[in-house]
């Protein structure tokens, strides 16, 4: 099981999840990057050694979240579950945006005071935003140390009342806003509600309220703006663009096509009748 981890374990993740979509980008292979990055890790850490176990079972089975499954006792739940979805054939998320994703997470858990209702949003967010599926996603998210007994009661509580209440009423429903405007209402002092768990802040309740019935995106963008919440990296869309100048396209074009020709000269396929121009009507 998963256990909460030092600051510097934290700092050292951020490190590595950063390095290794860099070096994805500079054409590096998964396989090749885990091999060098142990020796810039903080020896005093744990994660040089998790590293190289994830390598072993990068070689055995092709996948890092195999290993990150593994090792439950320092990579969490979410984690490994970010890195399966982007190992998998999916068309928009990807490995890259996945160790973005827990670059994030590390920074955010490697600051001082983190809190719980800050990292929740950022993981629902995640969630959200790549289509990673709620119901295996929340589980994941219940099982990180950094939530007491009452976070996780109500994490696996709302994974069966998404899609029936709007989020941002889950949100407000367990916030002191709620509590405070629901005693503010109360005619007399005789009849006192049963307590219930508050999880989320004044602030929070008032923007949660304020975002009912709307894109919970624009929840997620109010909360970041007014209370400094992390925000969650966004894939990056394809090229509208071309990747090289009209003229470079048209010569590789050319080429391409000059390729095409030789080779079925050379299997003796080609067919010359095609490339015949037809005389004009009335002609020949």
């Amino acid at each position: 099981m998963a256990t909460l981890l030092s600051r510097d374990e934290y700092v050292e993740q951020a490190y590595f999840f950063q390095t290794f979509c860099e070096r994805l980008d500079d054409g590096f292979s998964a396989q090749g990057i885990l091999e060098t990055i142990h020796e810039e890790i903080l020896a005093t850490t744990r994660l040089p050694m998790a590293l190289e176990f994830l390598r072993g079972e990068l070689i055995h089975t092709g996948r890092i979240s195999a290993g990150m499954s593994r090792l439950t006792h320092y990579f969490t739940p979410f984690q490994a579950f970010v890195i399966e979805n982007a190992e998998a054939d999916k068309t928009r998320f990807d490995l890259r945006t996945g160790f973005q994703i827990l670059q994030k997470e590390a920074e955010y858990k490697s600051v001082e005071n983190p809190i719980p209702q800050a990292l929740f949003i950022f993981q629902f967010e995640s969630l959200s935003r790549n289509r990673l599926g709620y119901h295996v996603g929340l589980e994941a998210m219940s099982k990180d140390p950094f939530y007491s007994k009452d976070w996780v009661d109500w994490i696996r509580k709302i994974r069966g009342l998404l899609g029936m209440v709007d989020f941002a009423d889950l949100i407000y429903s367990v916030s002191q806003h709620a509590v405070d405007l629901e005693a503010k209402s109360r005619q007399t002092g005789d009849d006192q509600p049963a307590e219930r768990v508050v999880l989320f802040g004044i602030q929070e309740g008032r923007i949660a309220k304020a975002n009912r019935n709307k894109d919970p995106l624009y929840m997620f963008g109010a909360l970041q703006r007014h209370l400094g919440y992390p925000t969650v990296p966004r894939t990056k869309p394809r090229r509208s663009t071309p990747e090289f100048e009209p003229h470079v396209d048209q010569r590789f074009s050319q080429l391409e096509q000059r390729l095409a020709l030789m080779e079925a000269d050379f299997k003796g396929q080609l067919d010359l009748t095609k490339f015949y121009v037809k005389p004009p009507e009335g002609e020949g």
